[in-house]
């Protein structure tokens, strides 16, 4: 995604909150959650967001310390959301007008089979995205997921890089310029070998963005076949450029069931195991169930495209509500099983796209302004960490409720209050030893929750999550 035009096509700085001491009364009844870490489900990745097609700059041109403060607020796990996926875009345009990603390849050979001979050109910049990576480096990020919209356009049935176009070389696309497969292949990997020299160590690489798409900025179109023909070309590529560690996404198609038929195109085709990690979007259609795989599972771009700039935590339940976006997340790892959720970018200016809702951070006139949104994802991303694995969890059926052990040993439990009433709160089901929790709701962003307690029985209590509104347990467990 970069535009609105797919919703058309198919139908502050952050406020810092005092201690919450939200103990219980005797008049409240207690609602008890109990873990069962034996009931294990998928491995978490993390979550992140992407700054490609130059929102990069943002951040980059804020001055000090606003900048710093900025990318503190991104990536620290302390303090901001902790996020622990940067999703950059790989450019294929010409050069960098409007906010284009520009080409590691701006003159092309004339034929795919003088590629060998190519001659790329690196900026050292990469849109900003490069600065911004190796800053979230310095925080312990370890997963980047290098994406690309499109091929270069010389490598395209259409000659060019936006407006759709196949890939010259796979089924039913063939070009008299040859079979431009491989040096595909080689550009992917060159730019790996741009950000592995800069101290960035790309671990995931997509060759395709919304596959099911034409728009006229940087776009290719690929079916399930067509995208099982580039990967016996990439995997290999990968394996003999001593970069078997890179998993290959596919395909971040537009919707959750386009991307499952993808998905199963790509089964039948015998490339699934070749495969790291099944992506998708939902902007056309939701998350209904599981992809038909068993390869791991990203939701790696979602937004609200239409609504106006919106701070607001919990608007009758408006698209751009950070309380939406929660329950969008709840129902990713419930539903969908996934092991990431990406939002689209963390940061725009107040003048692209009529200053909508697509980031998580207004950046505007020297300041910028954070939105509730955003403290949604923190709730999930500073305390379900990397490695983590989703467990079971019941109780409390009008909240929703995610369990994790991380693997330092700690146990998550976040929970989402969706009624209008505070609900008092009881962890069970494992002998904590410790407790802490925080909450986000209109009054609060992430704010430390000082009452929890922990009886001699390890059971934690002592915390109400407001209503409309949500709160996330770590707690420690008695050896």
């Amino acid at each position: 995604m970069h535009l609105p035009s797919l919703l058309t096509t198919v139908a502050a700085a952050a406020a810092t909150a005092s201690a919450a001491s939200l103990v219980i009364t005797p008049r409240q009844s207690s609602t008890t959650l109990t873990v069962n870490l034996s009931q294990k489900y998928q491995i978490i990745d993390g979550f992140g967001f992407s700054e490609a097609f130059q929102r990069a700059y943002n951040i980059y041109n804020l001055a000090e310390p606003k900048r710093s403060a900025l990318i503190d607020l991104l990536f620290n796990t302390t303090s901001g959301a902790g996020f622990s996926i940067v999703r950059n875009g790989i450019g294929s345009s010409p050069n960098s007008s409007n906010d284009w990603m520009n080409t590691i390849l701006p003159v092309g050979p004339a034929t795919a089979a003088a590629a060998g001979n190519a001659t790329y050109v690196w900026d050292g910049k990469d849109s900003g995205q490069l600065w911004v990576s190796q800053q979230a480096v310095k925080y312990g990020v370890k997963t980047f997921y290098a994406n690309a919209w499109s091929a270069p356009g010389f490598m395209k049935t259409n000659g060019k890089d936006s407006n759709g176009g196949s890939l010259c070389g796979v089924t039913g696309a063939k070009c008299n310029s040859g079979d431009w497969r491989q040096a595909y292949a080689d550009y992917l990997v060159k730019y790996i070998e741009f950000y592995q020299a800069k101290g960035v160590n790309v671990t995931h690489l997509g060759f395709l963005n919304e596959p099911d798409f034409s728009t006229s900025y940087a776009s290719m179109q690929s079916n399930g076949q067509q995208s099982a023909d580039f990967i016996k070309v990439l995997y290999p590529t990968l394996q003999q450029a001593g970069l078997s560690q890179v998993a290959i996404t596919c395909c971040d198609a537009t919707g959750w069931q386009t991307q499952a038929t993808m998905t199963n195109a790509l089964k039948s085709a015998g490339v699934e195991n070749q495969i790291g990690v099944i992506t998708s979007h939902t902007y056309t259609s939701g998350i209904s169930g599981t992809q038909p795989t068993s390869r791991k599972i990203w939701q790696t771009e979602y937004l609200d495209l239409s609504g106006g700039w919106s701070t607001s935590w919990y608007s009758n339940g408006g698209a751009g509500d950070g309380l939406t976006w929660a329950n969008n997340i709840y129902t990713g790892l419930t539903t969908g099983n996934l092991s990431a959720y990406l939002w689209w970018v963390a940061t725009q200016d107040k003048a692209t796209n009529n200053n909508n809702n697509e980031k998580l951070i207004l950046v505007d006139g020297g300041n910028y302004f954070v939105s509730k949104r955003f403290w949604a994802f923190a709730q999930y991303s500073r305390t379900v960490r990397p490695g983590a694995v989703r467990v079971g969890v019941s109780g409390g059926s009008t909240l929703k409720s995610t369990a994790f052990l991380n693997a330092d040993g700690t146990v998550v439990v976040n929970v989402i209050n969706s009624g209008a009433g505070a609900a008092a709160l009881s962890v069970a089901g494992i002998k904590a030893a410790g407790a802490k929790a925080w909450i986000t709701d209109a009054a609060n962003d992430m704010t430390a929750a000082t009452s929890a307690t922990v009886g001699s029985d390890g059971v934690v209590s002592g915390v109400s999550v407001p209503g409309r509104g949500m709160i996330s347990f770590v707690l420690t467990t008695a050896a």
